[in-house]
């Protein structure tokens, strides 16, 4: 069945190690209201598969029917063009292991058809990639984006320190905190060498810096500039901050530069709630009861692993 006289529908398949299925699937709980554990999704939500760091392609929808040969008489109707093409089975899909398509199966369909697609095939460098994957009982057939992994780009930082998050959950965090980027304004009071605000900017995000210690601050600058992106990042306090947000990030400081006791934690949630909406705090302690002594009910939450180290991500509103 053509799909053209419908809303746009997209697959998208996710990828994660062990310890990142929380955080992936809090994510996705954000970014697409998805309430269960999945390793792919069909949705109506148009998302950028680069945003995501657990992504792995989305496939746009063109074509659904209940057999390959339903998809076949659709493609048929695509039309002729210079372009060069070629057609990807999606690995990542819910057949039951008994119904699994091995990779001469999945060769064939894809030269099913591919057979009937009246352009120039190009299985190396094709300027066109349709995917084919099964879910649900039916097959989709669309065009398909592979995400650019941004975030390997901002491994290395000219500033950098060792308990500072990694550019995966930074980038994850960021999009806990805005899943939707258009008319939002967010800030990281506590930003420190600006691994979360790096990420951030390079999506899109409305986002400003800010820490108490001026050695941080400029690392952040620094580390800013060098990916090429703009972003205001001021020295003081989180008393001192006056403006309204939509969203706050806060990475509660325990490292070298700066270490939060209690009392600072409390008085650095009960000033997000001041002037955030919603705060998604990081944290290598429980302090459920500082959060809800704050003001805050926690929305959502999930743990990111690295070995035996682990990060509380909490969802405050």
């Amino acid at each position: 069945m053509n799909n053209e006289s419908r809303i746009p529908a997209y697959i998208y398949t996710f990828t994660c190690t062990p310890d990142e299925r929380s955080l992936c699937n809090m994510e996705t709980r954000s970014l697409f209201g998805c309430k269960t554990e999945v390793n792919i999704l069909k949705s109506d939500i148009k998302i950028d598969p680069s945003r995501s760091p657990f992504i792995k392609g989305r496939v746009d929808i063109m074509y659904e029917g209940e057999s390959i040969s339903e998809i076949v008489e659709q493609v048929k109707q695509l039309p002729i063009t210079d372009s060069t093409f070629k057609v990807l089975f999606i690995k990542i899909n819910d057949l039951n292991i008994e119904e699994k398509i091995d990779y001469d199966g999945q060769r064939a369909i894809e030269r099913e058809i591919g057979w009937h697609i009246q352009s120039k095939a190009d299985v190396r460098n094709p300027d066109q990639t349709y995917g084919i994957v099964p879910f649900e009982g039916r097959w989709y057939f669309g065009e398909f984006v592979k995400p650019e992994p941004v975030w390997l780009h901002h491994l290395k930082k000219p500033r950098e320190y060792s308990t500072a998050l990694s550019t995966r959950v930074a980038r994850a965090i960021a999009n806990i905190a805005v899943p939707h980027p258009e008319g939002v304004k967010a800030i990281d009071p506590c930003c420190g060498i600006g691994t979360v605000l790096v990420e951030a900017l390079s999506m899109g995000i409305d986002i400003v810096g800010r820490d108490i210690n001026p050695l941080v601050t400029d690392g952040s600058r620094e580390n800013i500039a060098y990916f090429g992106l703009e972003g205001d990042v001021t020295t003081g306090p989180i008393s001192e901050v006056t403006e309204h947000y939509d969203a706050a990030i806060i990475d509660m400081p325990y490292n070298l530069y700066t270490h939060a006791t209690p009392e600072d934690q409390l008085s650095i949630l009960k000033h997000a709630r001041r002037f955030a909406d919603k705060v998604v705090v990081v944290t290598i302690d429980t302090m459920d009861d500082m959060i809800h002594e704050a003001g805050f009910e926690i929305a959502d939450r999930c743990l990111a692993k690295k070995g035996v180290f682990s990060r509380q991500i909490v969802v405050c509103v």
